[in-house]
């Protein structure tokens, strides 16, 4: 996996690897930067009364790590899949390892995010844990919100509003904020805790496309009365590294600070940011730091 994920090593390009692999006879995606490696099955320790989607624990290299059945977490599960060739998908993302069970991996391939549409309502129900489509030639793939999936698993592993109350009021409400996020949830959740912060003017955007049209209309005027951009990275249509690189790249929006938060910052990732101009980069879901790093630009 480590030469693969090697390949895109320039920042901004709103272009994304994806591992394909297959529940049942569905196909589905996961950006390749979440992935550590894909291994055989191997053994599992079961946890009594765990969550009902975790079939256990493996131990990998020393590290304790639990193992989700990722059939079971899109109500797929079938008694046996038939696949003489599953495998998991260890992955890290939100400052977690985790391992996804599949049925089987088929490829990996480049594609851009503007080939990624965002699900219609009509067929996306509120529990479904899908963020994008792609269509291809003869099938579709769908791209799963792993993140949803981890915090049905772990509620207390989201967003905390109680750790922005500690932080303490502040009076931020002529503050203008832009946000690109395509999680309905994680708007929700940041719509909360940015109002219990103080920051009340804060206006959402599904996607880094729609952002950027958006200040690119108001112009001079988005340069004097936006205050900070904050943008996550896994988005349809544009991601957050090419918004982030259109703004720093566009004379009239330059100087609008640009905060990355998202689940994807780590430390062999960071450097990403840094390519395209971000002035900070914060983890989700360290809600605190990020209002923090906002307090930092915004006076």
């Amino acid at each position: 996996m480590k030469n693969e994920k090697g390949i895109l090593l320039e920042s901004g390009t709103n272009e994304l690897e994806i591992i394909e692999f297959k529940i049942l006879n569905n196909t589905f995606g996961i950006n390749v930067i979440k992935v550590k490696e894909i291994i055989q099955p191997v053994p599992v320790t079961k946890i009594p009364h765990s969550h009902p989607i975790v079939e256990g624990i493996i131990q990998l290299r020393g590290e304790v790590l639990p193992v989700v059945n990722l059939a079971k977490a899109l109500e797929m599960e079938n008694e046996k899949s038939g696949s003489s060739d599953e495998k998991y998908i260890v992955s890290e993302f939100n400052k977690q390892k985790v391992v996804f069970h599949v049925d089987h991996v088929t490829r990996i391939h480049r594609i851009s995010w503007d080939q990624i549409e965002k699900p219609s309502e009509m067929y996306q129900g509120s529990t479904v844990q899908i963020v994008g489509v792609i269509k291809r030639d003869d099938e579709m793939v769908l791209m799963i919100d792993f993140e949803k999936i981890l915090l049905d698993i772990d509620p207390s592993s989201g967003i905390n509003i109680e750790k922005v109350k500690k932080l303490g009021r502040r009076e931020r409400s002529g503050k203008k904020i832009i946000v690109a996020e395509d999680s309905p949830l994680l708007r929700k959740l940041l719509h909360d805790t940015l109002a219990e912060a103080g920051y009340v003017n804060v206006e959402f955007f599904e996607n880094g496309k729609d952002a950027y049209a958006y200040l690119e209309e108001a112009g001079d005027s988005a340069a004097v009365n936006v205050n900070l951009v904050i943008t996550d990275l896994e988005m349809p249509q544009m991601d957050g590294h090419h918004l982030t690189k259109k703004i720093k790249s566009n004379p009239q929006l330059s100087k609008i600070p640009v905060l990355i938060f998202s689940s994807l910052i780590t430390d062999d990732l960071r450097h990403k940011g840094d390519m395209v101009g971000a002035d900070g980069q914060v983890s989700k879901p360290e809600i605190a730091e990020l209002v923090l790093k906002i307090d930092q630009f915004i006076n």
